[in-house]
């Protein structure tokens, strides 16, 4: 479905969409861009599915030296 920015910067969301997150006049919505580049829309405040990668990232604390850890990927003794 397509819509039409105002000069303001606004846009109306589509009733099915208002509908799927039981959104209604007042209520606060967050929007985010994906890595694809795709503009997301949330339910401010609704629990979302937490990302699965969330607990990993910026976890590696190992400072390994890029052979040693090549070899132990490889199997390589």
């Amino acid at each position: 479905m397509t819509t039409t920015l105002t000069s303001k910067g606004q846009v109306t969301i589509p009733k099915h969409i208002r509908d799927a997150l039981s959104l209604a006049p007042g209520c606060l919505v967050e929007f985010a861009v994906n890595r694809d580049g795709d503009v997301v829309i949330h339910k401010a405040g609704a629990k979302r599915k937490p990302d699965r990668f969330d607990a990993a990232r910026g976890k590696a604390n190992v400072k390994w030296r890029t052979d040693d850890l090549m070899a132990l990927l490889r199997g390589e003794d």
